[in-house]
């Protein structure tokens, strides 16, 4: 079976541990390769071959690592097909759908190639008598990023490209579960010219993610995962010092007035809550009508829309989505089905017992449905992370914005409505870290920053843009003066003021 090596200073490495895992076609249900978990030894030669090479890679200067973010930007065009399909083969995401997993990844390079501007600190002349001011930000030095299983070349992306570019070496843990994608990114970067130790990958589990936690040269860790992972993390991590930011789970609310475009919000809200088979944090599993005639015209329109979904394989491209990750995963989400059902929620459809011709042992789950949620209910307490939508009712719009300000998760949230009134009292008044109006998923842009809030994350920084570039920097701001030849030098005892 074939083995999907480390990538340490530079080169593939195969992994010398005992311990591994198998990485499974999730189209048909069987393992088709096998990753071995690095070992502590492996992690430390990371961590050394990244903290040798930083100080190199620091000092180049800003517009000379732009330039290896573009070429890497162009190598990634290049191979957008290859990497699509190979993420797909292990995800079990669509191929399209893979195709924008890369592509809002790359979006995060191209703004990291705009380093040079970034960087740029501030500077204030005469700030007194023949002083002057100014700041600068510099690298923190080795740093590291434990990614998700959902989305293998957007995430990772998200955090080395801003980190890379502003001088730092990267050390990435990848899910074990998909890990090809990652390790090919590596090689890539190497390709457009990335010094050999500035990118390294290694595979684990919690072993691995506790020996970047525990190690004194990891300056600062990334994580995107579950909630109770997440805060593990952070609270392991700032124990020993490291700078952390640490993205959870999420339970995204679409809100639905009276006035909105049904038609609209139907197509949006089913490609939310389903694309993907749902394993997306910024999935759109609740909607919330608001009122019983705008649940019922809701539902009327929503039923036949779900209909016509198109569960297929990865390499469908007539399939809106295929299976998701696992077997356990799949287990988890129709447990999940069945705890609605006890707890007294209606099943309008049921994506249980679904399987394809040829691909019965394939970890396909069909589209499902519930109505008449209550936020007692554990099924909405939860994130149940799968092609499982549900339809919590409101009589009011104060009612409806108090269900996801309420949540214990604040990742995202959307309201589909005509009334700009009520669109901007909704985005004023939610608590929760990144708003839609009439926008079911609102990933922002690369230039902005992704981050929610409550148990969907922890720290003080947000991934990418400016906050993801404060994140990977620290700012040192330096106070000079040049006094004139035959200046009289007298000493003070007070402290210094610009008076």
């Amino acid at each position: 079976m074939q083995a999907v090596a480390h990538f340490i200073s530079g080169e593939r490495r195969h992994g010398t541990g005992r311990r591994r895992g198998d990485i499974f076609d999730p189209n048909l249900g069987v393992p088709r390769r096998r990753v071995t978990f690095a070992t502590h030894e492996e992690i430390d030669e990371a961590i050394a071959g990244a903290k040798a090479a930083q100080p190199g890679w620091a000092a180049t200067n800003p517009q000379r690592r732009a330039r290896v973010m573009f070429a890497f930007k162009a190598l990634l065009e290049r191979e957008m097909d290859a990497l699509s399909l190979m993420l797909a083969d292990e995800h079990g995401k669509v191929v399209a759908d893979a195709r924008g997993d890369i592509q809002r990844g790359l979006e995060v390079i191209e703004f990291s190639c705009g380093i040079p501007h970034l960087l740029k600190g501030e500077y204030t002349q005469g700030a007194g008598p023949g002083i002057d001011v100014f700041s600068l930000r510099q690298p923190l030095g080795v740093v590291a990023g434990i990614t998700p299983f959902n989305f293998p070349a957007m995430i990772p992306m998200w955090m080395f490209g801003p980190a890379i570019a502003a001088g730092n070496a990267f050390i990435l843990k990848p899910s074990e579960r998909n890990p090809s994608v990652p390790v090919r990114l590596a090689e890539l970067m190497i390709e457009a010219g990335l010094p050999a130790g500035i990118l390294n990958v290694v595979h684990g589990d919690k072993a691995a993610v506790d020996a970047l936690l525990d190690h004194p040269d990891i300056r600062a860790i990334s994580f995107v995962g579950s909630s109770d992972i997440a805060h593990y993390v952070y609270s392991r991590g700032v124990a020993n010092g490291k700078r952390v930011q640490a993205m959870g789970g999420a339970k995204n609310h679409g809100i639905v007035l009276p006035d909105a475009d049904l038609d609209q919000a139907v197509a949006d809200i089913t490609g939310a809550a389903y694309g993907s088979a749902g394993e997306r944090c910024m999935a759109l599993p609740v909607v919330v009508p608001v009122g019983d005639d705008t649940a019922s015209r809701l539902i009327d329109k929503l039923l036949p829309a779900i209909d016509k979904l198109r569960v297929g394989v990865s390499t469908d491209a007539g399939a809106d989505y295929g299976p998701v990750v696992s077997a356990q995963h799949k287990s988890r989400i129709e447990t999940y089905i069945q705890m609605g059902v006890d707890e007294g929620a209606r099943l309008l459809l049921d994506g249980r017992g679904f399987s394809l011709q040829g691909y019965e042992q394939g970890f396909f789950v069909g589209p499902t449905l519930f109505d008449h949620v209550t936020p007692t209910m554990k099924s909405y307490q939860d994130e149940i992370f799968g092609p499982v939508l549900q339809i919590v009712r409101a009589t009011t719009l104060a009612e409806a914005i108090a269900l996801p300000s309420r949540h214990a998760y604040g990742n995202g949230v959307a309201i589909f409505t005509a009334n700009g009134g009520a669109a901007r009292d909704f985005a004023d008044k939610v608590e929760v870290g990144m708003v839609g109006i009439n926008v079911p998923i609102p990933v922002p842009v690369a230039y902005h920053s992704f981050g929610g809030w409550k148990r969907s994350g922890f720290g003080d920084h947000n991934q990418y843009g400016m906050e993801g570039l404060r994140f990977y920097t620290k700012v040192k701001t330096v106070t000079q003066r040049w006094p004139a030849p035959d200046t009289a030098v007298e000493s003070s005892f007070v402290i210094p003021t610009m008076t």
